[in-house]
């Protein structure tokens, strides 16, 4: 069957592998409760919410993997999706890369989703699978920036003043958020052509601009918002609040 042939297939790697140091210790960001249930069950369900999705591929810690698989099974998830568990590497673009490996034959479109944005709503999941059927080799959601971003010589010692360098036209920036969707061989060849680097690459789409291919922008939403900090533990709470109140969820 030739490609133009092929019907299209989506699938989702959430790479869960970290350890979440920002929100403190414990356990890992993915697995910490949010309204009783893992961040990271909130994540899969958000990806299997959309119609488009036929796979989630979801990589572990590479010594939780078995833990995450039981809490899969463990929880009620969407029939049509099927679900995998890999274990991953030692950083965010490692983990991505054995997801792609674990991925089947026949995957035309790919998204990357960050598995501390629980609450991403199935229309923007949705827009961007849209926005690579219709052509775009790589698609992000993403939000008008409200502050005013510097940019800023970093100090050598933590604390100290740092000189303020330039000031970037806010109109031209955006706040960029998952999942990310991507042309399958797009993906892969960017894994396979940048080089891992310090922690590695935790932009997909930055590695597939640095091929020189064009990434394009599709609209976010507010609550596609990351899970880093402990205040943002209270914000996702009330969204869910909300949710329950507004239709039930």
């Amino acid at each position: 069957m030739s490609d133009e042939a092929r019907p299209p297939r989506t699938a989702v790697v959430i790479p869960a592998a970290g350890r979440g140091v920002r929100l403190g210790p414990g356990a890992p960001k993915a697995l910490r409760a949010l309204n009783g249930t893992p961040m990271l069950i909130h994540a899969v369900r958000a990806m299997a919410a959309s119609r488009a999705v036929s796979l989630v591929v979801v990589v572990a810690p590479s010594d939780g993997a078995a833990e995450v698989k039981n809490l899969l099974d463990a929880h009620a998830l969407p029939e049509r999706t099927d679900y995998l568990v890999v274990p991953g590497g030692d950083t965010r673009q490692e983990s991505v890369h054995l997801g792609l490996q674990a991925l089947p034959e026949g995957i035309t479109t790919v998204l990357v989703h960050d598995a501390a944005r629980p609450l991403v709503p199935v229309d923007t999941v949705d827009a961007v699978i849209e926005a690579v059927r219709d052509g775009a080799v790589a698609v992000v959601p993403a939000l008008p920036v409200a502050d005013t971003v510097k940019e800023v010589e970093p100090a050598e010692k933590p604390g100290d003043p740092e000189q303020v360098v330039a000031t970037p036209v806010r109109a031209r920036l955006r706040a960029v958020q998952t999942p990310q969707g991507f042309d399958h061989d797009t993906l892969v060849n960017a894994h396979a052509t940048i080089a891992l680097a310090g922690e590695g690459a935790t932009d997909d789409a930055g590695m597939v601009e640095r091929l020189g291919a064009p990434v394009v922008v599709v609209p976010g939403h507010e609550e596609a918002f990351k899970v880093t900090r402990p205040l943002d533990l209270v914000l996702a709470e009330a969204v869910l609040a909300r949710r329950r109140a507004n239709d039930g969820f």
